[in-house]
């Protein structure tokens, strides 16, 4: 059996959790630089603001229906999404996390007699530990199990948030009313074609006339998926892999115009990609430079420029990767151009314990030492307050966050205080 837990209205719960008067109150989340709507509560979306909307054309309206507004506060939603899955672990040592907000559970091997009671279980441990509402959707396959939750977050009065789907009858109810653009990995383009072909629901997907027309679309993918809606399992559990490419790209909250701006945004984000490397205990041997100009103020159709460089010897330095950035910075900057957006992506990443080390050019061994200090502090104190000298000492993003919240569990000077009387 599986199930799929999710995270109901993940970024504003994580806001309520520290903000109780917010509760039944119509929230939005931004994006980068305060830009689009990337989450909204219920109460929100019962109130007509679209996904994805441009807060700046949007913001009388927010106003005017009394909505409240904030920064995408990564710090906090990521602590409390590994909060969950910590939880989660201590039911079923088989979690797979798809998303921040998601996660799959295996229970193989398990005697357990009542789904929908383990289910209950589940929920309010997280609710009265971490403070996060949920759904879980119980089946035979992962599939189905993504079927069920929607079922669960849909009917929560009725379901308690938890919905098993452990019968054909069952099954095949949840089919129907399924419709074919809420199937998991049916994308838009997709839905589209399926509904020419009056593929409506769930349910018309299994039905043996269109499974031709699945192989020649979606190829072993839709089979595979097919045969999971018919309650057979084929897909696994998937263990957590180090990611091949790691990117640090970021829009500007102002044009950029001079090198010596530019120097430290380049820097920065080559030193946070060198973290991420050392946090999964690898290595890289390329590092590409991004840059991107304002297409609107350009002369030439041309916006978006790349290279690329190849490291002597694999590294997760900060230094020897801000070095090399920076030197590709000179061959690919401009003066006086305008730039909206800057990036730096580490490939040809191999585990730190298979780096091979070369006789003639190697780096300085006093990095590794180096780098172990600044990561220690980082993660005691959440902040990163030792940075190469060519960093902005006082700002790790230069983004606009007009209305970020507190990082109340990352931040000893941000957390929450509570008098007692």
């Amino acid at each position: 059996m599986y199930a799929l837990v999710d995270c109901n209205n993940f970024y504003a719960s994580c806001e309520r959790v520290f903000q109780p008067q917010l509760m039944g109150k119509p929230i939005v989340i931004l994006s980068n630089n305060d830009g689009c709507v990337i989450s909204r509560s219920y109460e929100a979306k019962d109130l007509g603001i679209p996904m994805g909307a441009p807060e700046f054309k949007i913001r009388t309206e927010l106003k005017q229906k009394n909505i409240h507004v904030f920064s995408s506060n990564y710090a906090l939603y990521g602590d409390l999404s590994n909060r969950v899955m910590k939880i989660l672990e201590a039911y079923t040592p088989n979690v797979e996390v798809y998303s921040i907000d998601e996660s799959f559970m295996n229970f193989d091997g398990m005697q357990i007699q009542d789904f929908h009671g383990y289910g209950i279980q589940i929920k309010k441990r997280i609710q009265k530990w971490i403070g996060i509402p949920v759904c879980i959707g119980f089946a035979d396959t992962k599939a189905l199990s993504k079927v069920a939750n929607k079922i669960a977050k849909k009917y929560q009065e009725r379901t308690q948030g938890i919905y098993v789907i452990d019968t054909d009858e069952k099954r095949i109810k949840a089919l129907k009313w399924t419709k074919i653009e809420d199937v998991w990995g049916i994308g838009s383009r997709l839905t589209k074609k399926m509904q020419a072909r009056n593929i409506l629901t769930a349910f018309d997907f299994t039905l043996p006339q269109n499974e031709g027309y699945i192989k020649k679309e979606m190829g072993v993918v839709g089979i595979r998926l097919k045969m999971e809606l018919e309650g057979k399992s084929v897909l696994e559990m998937e263990e957590p892999k180090d990611k091949k490419n790691i990117a640090v790209t970021r829009s500007f909250d102002g044009n950029i115009t001079t090198f010596g701006e530019m120097k430290e945004r380049v820097s920065t984000f080559a030193t946070v990609c060198a973290e991420k490397l050392r946090k999964q205990n690898s290595c890289c041997y390329g590092i590409i430079l991004y840059l991107r100009k304002d297409k609107y103020k350009v002369a030439t159709q041309q916006y978006s420029f790349y290279k690329m460089e190849t490291l002597p010897f694999a590294s997760n330095s900060s230094l020897t990767l801000s070095t090399v950035a920076i030197k590709m910075l000179h061959e690919l900057f401009k003066e006086g151009e305008i730039y909206k957006k800057a990036g730096i992506i580490v490939t040809q990443i191999i585990p730190q314990d298979q780096k091979q080390f070369h006789l003639f050019e190697e780096e300085n061994p006093k990095h590794q030492k180096l780098m172990k200090v600044m990561d220690d502090f980082h993660k005691k104190t959440g902040e990163r307050k030792i940075r190469l000298g060519n960093q902005d000492l006082q700002r790790t993003w230069k983004m606009k966050q007009n209305h970020l919240s507190k990082k109340y569990t990352t931040d000893f000077k941000q957390i929450m205080e509570v008098k007692c009387n």
